[in-house]
């Protein structure tokens, strides 16, 4: 073998002549997710909805917060401490249009100005770009609700009653009316996410029909962890009411805060619609 010795041993090494060219970063969108270290749903659902909807410009960059199950009040509490260290690592990425953290029942008991807090810190305005919107699953249902004129809905989670009510609460606090939840009693979020599509709609089913008093306009499915965005539109044509999803509904409001259109994206009629 000939050449001379470099950094690469005895193979020849030359610096490329080549003249190179980069993008536009401002021809990217790029959105951040927050996921729970057990999470095994979302990037597959967000994946999905940016090949529908994103176009070959959308990125998402995505870290994780520990978190231990089993799913209880004091667990996701926990994790709030946690969330600023999470952030800080999308920091380095180029300007993010919003993240995206993913736990429904962990935005009701951490609180919906603590998640913000933690994003704003890790990536404030600067050099004339706006800090990403801190996104979480109620925030995005509760917009949901008013795009769809929802006042009154009916509920199923997977978790047991103690984590249940926090998200009830949640939408009480916001002016909307919990006609009935059902829920399933599971305290593990990687059980939650094996639960079969078809389980999913009989019991979205159950909860519709065990509604007392005005029927409910809508059935939100909480939990990022259940496979609920793809089933949506399938448990609509079953209970004739919309169906809003955890990750749906933040995928939603995700996307059209960064400006771009969720018409086509088959999963529920509140893809068809614009941010109040």
């Amino acid at each position: 073998m000939t050449g001379r010795k470099n950094c690469s041993g005895d193979v020849p090494a030359a610096k490329s002549c080549v003249p190179i060219a980069f993008d536009d970063e401002s021809s990217f969108t790029r959105l951040g997710l927050i996921l729970l270290a057990t999470d095994m749903t979302t990037e597959q659902d967000f994946a999905l909805m940016a090949r529908i909807c994103g176009g070959d410009r959308l990125r998402l960059h995505a870290t994780r917060v520990a978190y231990a199950n089993p799913v209880t009040p004091e667990n996701l509490r926990a994790m709030g401490p946690r969330l600023g260290q999470a952030a800080d690592l999308l920091a380095p990425v180029m300007p993010l249009k919003a993240v995206y953290f993913s736990c429904t029942s962990g935005s009701a008991v951490i609180g919906d100005d603590v998640v913000a807090a933690a994003v704003q810190n890790a990536m404030p305005a600067a050099d004339g770009q706006p800090a990403p919107k801190a996104v979480t699953p109620l925030t995005a249902a509760t917009a949901a609700c008013s795009a769809l004129g929802v006042s009154r809905l009916c509920m199923l989670t997977p978790y047991t009653e103690g984590s249940t009510k926090a998200v009830v609460g949640y939408f009480v606090d916001h002016g909307i009316e919990v006609s009935h939840v059902s829920y399933l009693g599971l305290e593990d979020d990687r059980d939650m996410a094996r639960i079969t599509t078809d389980s999913l709609v009989q019991a979205a089913k159950e909860a519709v029909a065990r509604s007392a008093g005005p029927a409910p306009q809508a059935l939100f499915i909480s939990c990022t962890a259940l496979r609920s965005m793809r089933t949506a539109a399938r448990i609509e044509q079953k209970i004739g009411i919309p169906v809003i999803t955890s990750n749906q509904a933040a995928a939603w409001y995700s996307f059209r805060t960064a400006g771009i259109d969720t018409s086509a994206a088959p999963f529920g009629r509140l893809m068809t619609k614009d941010i109040p």
